[in-house]
């Protein structure tokens, strides 16, 4: 049998197959360019994702929420200067202070002061110490002769109540015979809202708290939560029917589960949306520009700094009402201990310290 031989192809024919044989070619070139290309790109924005993140916030992030900011700017009687303000360099700038006020403020009422934290910022250590003082303390209120139906000694929370943040910080000067760089309050609702807008917070709540006593508002909060949601994370801090010591620790706790909070790569691009649920509930006389400097830092640059803390010691009296009388021996060692750490020439090594708790 004869066998079939294969019919040449045409010339036509060969170039059509030539041209389809180059045309896969240049395919197979072109996504292996491409790939090549997303796996430069990839590994490029791995290795330089810091870069990346704080050139997103220097020029998409930071110009979006700076009029939010400047919003919230309450200058004091005593303020700095603005230039002096803004040529912070936190890489260079001497220790400072802060004061922070939690406030039950409702409308256009003042409102009391629930939590007061003496803050020392050590930016070039990374460090920060918090004094705690109970709301309690019974103290001198400077400026309280100027307001009518004000006394001029009672707890210390009624500052704020009297004369808002101006009063609180001279009461907390006086007091610690120590001065307040700056101040910032956020009132209860704020914070909820706040805590919310970042996903909630990581609380270790081991077990039940829960008010039992019918006097005081009703919470309760469950145990071994993953996250914890704003509403359950102001019942955290408010939580008293243990201790003051207790109490203060849980503000401290929540102040740097917040902070951790905020290193999420997620709030970081939702800062804007942050900032604007603060809005009326946060009010400072800090300058947008240095709020932005120390976010930046504690975000992309130190992390969150190393924390030291130590509430204000006493006891409990009652005469008229429950007050809590200071040891003035402590308040003295407090006074030294915030002149140590406000010293720009004070070692690190001499910050480490046990936190003084109770």
């Amino acid at each position: 049998m004869k066998k079939n031989n294969p019919v040449p192809s045409s010339p036509l024919q060969r170039t059509g197959r030539n041209k389809l044989k180059k045309k896969s070619k240049r395919r197979r070139k072109a996504w292996l360019t491409f790939l090549a290309f997303i796996f430069i790109a990839g590994s490029l924005s791995f290795i330089f994702r810091k870069e990346l993140m704080m050139f997103g916030f220097d020029h998409v992030v930071a110009p979006t929420v700076e009029g939010t900011l400047k919003n919230s700017y309450v200058p004091l009687s005593n303020n700095k200067d603005e230039a002096e303000d803004a040529s912070i360099n936190l890489d260079k700038s001497p220790p400072f202070s802060l004061l922070l006020l939690g406030t039950d403020q409702r409308g256009k009422e003042n409102g009391l002061s629930d939590s007061i934290i003496y803050t020392v910022v050590r930016p070039k250590d990374n460090k920060v110490l918090f004094i705690s003082v109970p709301r309690d303390s019974y103290t001198r209120i400077v400026g309280a002769e100027e307001v009518k139906g004000a006394r001029k000694n009672t707890k210390i929370n009624a500052a704020h109540s009297y004369g808002g943040a101006q009063m609180s910080v001279d009461t907390v000067e006086h007091l610690l015979d120590a001065p307040v760089n700056y101040y910032a309050t956020i009132n209860f609702s704020g914070l909820v809202e706040v805590v919310d807008a970042i996903g909630g917070v990581e609380l270790p709540v081991t077990k039940v708290i829960e008010n039992k006593n019918p006097a005081h508002e009703k919470l309760r909060i469950e145990p071994n939560k993953p996250i914890y949601s704003g509403k359950e994370a102001l019942m955290y801090v408010r939580y008293r029917e243990d201790s003051d010591f207790k109490r203060t620790e849980r503000q401290r706790i929540f102040l740097k589960a917040v902070l951790d909070r905020m290193k999420n790569i997620s709030n970081i691009a939702n800062i804007k949306e942050i900032m604007g649920v603060a809005g009326d509930n946060f009010k400072t006389n800090m300058r947008a520009e240095l709020m932005l400097d120390l976010a930046k830092k504690i975000i992309f640059e130190s992390g969150a700094p190393q924390i030291s803390s130590h509430m204000l010691q006493g006891t409990d009296k009652r005469t008229d009402q429950w007050y809590y009388i200071l040891d003035e021996q402590d308040v003295q060692s407090t006074h030294d201990l915030i002149e140590l750490w406000l010293n720009p020439d004070t070692a690190a090594g001499e910050l480490i310290a046990e936190d003084r708790e109770g």
